[in-house]
């Protein structure tokens, strides 16, 4: 059974700003941007269009300096050290997330950072944390997280409005923090230090694993004979998606939530026999789905033993 959720801690009071300071609504902000990934490259490109200056860009890779060419065309490509000292009043830090302590490290050691200067990072998985260095030599730390998924093109600059930032921000830094987010055309969700992992896992969770469930069930189709699997696809995932998130379990349909036995145990032989590397992930999804459908009351456990001992038996199997 799924763990209740846990009751949303209050925002805390907005900290006073004067004006002129980077905190107040009407400073335009000198901004750097260490990593023109596909994520830093955006927000870069968005923060420049929301009136910051963004003075200089650094990437490693020739995608990145190529990225950082299309979207910010008139900033000047630099080297991590350079961009961070250029970056007045905010640097943006979008590395992978194991290499993120690792950076800000060697910045702060370097003398590239200075105080009052906000730090940023948009890795989902880390919090202010991983950003020890910058805050010891007295830069603000920030956790910036999009909560979408990136191709590094322009048209993610028109996914931007509307969606969630995971933020994680000291008491005195969160009137910034939803200034930035609102520039970007965004919403904040608090998220506090110890919970960044989980938020992280859950975002994950759901849109990466979504790829490969959608990939897998598009390859099931071809082996079927459909020609274009997309096609049979969209109408169906679309239809699940709104439900799921309209509904909650109340949206489950389908063999396992009805308890037909017979039909999973024809899935796993068929499966076996085609695609023996889906079984794994099948019987995963079939168990916990029907742990989900028999707490929600979806499922009756005296209807669901049948299919509990083909789901048993195969896991044996596999």
């Amino acid at each position: 059974m799924s763990a209740p959720s846990r009751p949303r801690t209050a925002a805390p009071q907005r900290a006073v700003v004067s004006p002129g300071s980077p905190s107040s609504p009407t400073a335009r902000l000198t901004v750097g941007v260490v990593g023109a990934g596909r994520v830093g490259a955006v927000l870069g490109a968005a923060l420049a269009a929301a009136g910051h200056r963004v003075t200089a860009v650094s990437g490693t890779s020739g995608a990145s300096r190529a990225r950082a060419a299309l979207l910010l065309p008139q900033t000047p490509h630099r080297s991590p050290y350079a961009v961070a000292r250029d970056a007045a009043d905010l640097l943006l830090v979008a590395v992978p997330d194991d290499a993120l302590a690792g950076v800000v490290a060697d910045l702060a050691a370097a003398g590239a950072l200075h105080p009052g200067q906000v730090v940023a990072h948009t890795s989902g998985a880390h919090g202010l944390d991983v950003l020890a260095a910058a805050t010891a030599v007295g830069a603000r730390p920030l956790a910036l997280h999009p909560a979408m998924t990136f191709t590094g093109s322009p048209d993610d600059l028109g996914r931007l409005p509307g969606i969630s930032y995971g933020v994680t921000a000291d008491v005195g830094l969160r009137p910034l923090a939803v200034r930035l987010v609102a520039d970007l055309g965004g919403v904040p969700e608090w998220v506090d230090e110890a919970d960044r992992a989980l938020y992280h896992a859950a975002l994950a969770h759901g849109a990466n694993h979504l790829v490969t469930l959608v990939n897998e069930a598009a390859d099931g189709l071809r082996n079927a004979g459909v020609a274009h699997p997309e096609k049979v696809l969209a109408p169906l995932l679309g239809a699940a998606l709104t439900n799921a998130l309209r509904l909650g379990d109340a949206a489950l349909t389908g063999p396992v939530s009805r308890g037909d036995a017979g039909t999973v145990r024809r899935h796993l032989d068929r499966l076996g026999a085609t695609a023996p590397d889906s079984v794994p992930a099948y019987l995963a999804l079939a168990r916990r789905t029907a742990d989900r459908a028999i707490a929600a009351g979806r499922l009756r456990p005296r209807d669901a033993e049948s299919l509990l001992d083909v789901l048993a038996a195969n896991e044996v199997a596999a």
